[in-house]
């Protein structure tokens, strides 16, 4: 939860500011300030669970977590989903963290090998494709994920970097975009999960901040619902995040409540003196805390 924690402000009045930034964080923290905003506002103003913050938003155009091309929808999404990783602006400098990682990143072969393990136990929101059924994270969850992110016919018309980045992707895009289809279950040399909960990719060069960004901000979705929704899930937004979709009145408001299955996520700490005063006004505390977020 590191990138919700920056120094947004509160203007009394149950609404959010972020015109106030610590001067350390770099430009990508620019791209995650509405988010930082909606979240850490939520904590810092609701503790009660039961109470409803609502946060202004422009429109959101989708909920599909590697289908999104614009800032209010991500805004909402990294609160349904959740990437392995996400970048930490409390800690000098910048580093990522684990989200949904059992530690830190593994990196080999000169940097051109990433392996990433899944933490356990933490599972997806209900959902009618998953019959009844807890549907726990794992490793495979995050390669069908980022060959979406890669996936040349999906709105955003895929990562051509990363696409020729990962080593044996590029065939494999190459033929989606001929077919108009992707073959989720064709294999990619540079992208596999070896087992239940490892993540392995593999790079045909030197590229840390394309890679970084992909496994920092892209969200885990299940396969199942996917293809239940039959390949549109901009409004069935099912993930492993601190909240999950109640509500979505198109050009109107979206409503998320707090995930009841939500594992225990502690405020995270730093050493600067300069965020003592927000690590003393969030200690103890645990996410989420706010129960409804209205945009």
């Amino acid at each position: 939860m590191h990138n919700r924690a920056a120094a947004a402000t509160n203007d009394g009045v149950g609404h959010c500011r972020t015109d106030r930034m610590h001067p350390a964080m770099n430009r990508r923290a620019l791209r995650l300030l509405p988010p930082l905003a909606l979240l850490v506002c939520s904590l810092a103003l609701a503790a009660d669970p039961a109470k409803i913050l609502r946060v202004a938003s422009p429109d959101i155009e989708t909920l599909d977590p590697q289908q999104y091309s614009d800032s209010p929808s991500f805004d909402v999404l990294v609160a349904i989903f959740e990437p392995l990783y996400e970048w930490d602006y409390l800690h000098s400098p910048p580093r990522l963290s684990p989200v949904t990682a059992a530690g830190p990143l593994e990196i080999t072969d000169g940097g051109k090998t990433w392996t990433m393990r899944v933490k356990g136990g933490i599972f997806f929101t209900d959902d009618p494709a998953f019959k009844g059924k807890p549907r726990e994270l794992v490793a495979a969850d995050y390669v069908y994920s980022y060959k979406r992110w890669l996936d040349p016919n999906l709105r955003r018309g895929g990562a051509p970097i990363i696409t020729d980045l990962i080593v044996g992707a590029r065939p494999v895009v190459d033929a989606a975009r001929a077919d108009s289809k992707f073959d989720y279950d064709r294999p990619i040399e540079g992208l596999r999960a070896l087992d239940r909960y490892t993540v392995q990719i593999r790079l045909s060069e030197l590229n840390y901040p394309n890679i970084e960004d992909m496994i920092g901000f892209v969200g885990a979705a299940a396969r199942e619902v996917v293809e239940a929704a039959g390949g549109d899930i901009r409004t069935r937004a099912v993930g492993t995040g601190p909240y999950r979709l109640r509500e979505w009145k198109r050009g109107s408001r979206i409503m998320l409540e707090a995930n009841p299955g939500y594992r225990q996520v502690r405020f995270p700490e730093s050493n600067d003196p300069a965020h003592a005063g927000l690590m003393r006004s969030m200690q103890g505390k645990v996410f989420p805390q706010a129960g409804v977020v209205e945009v």
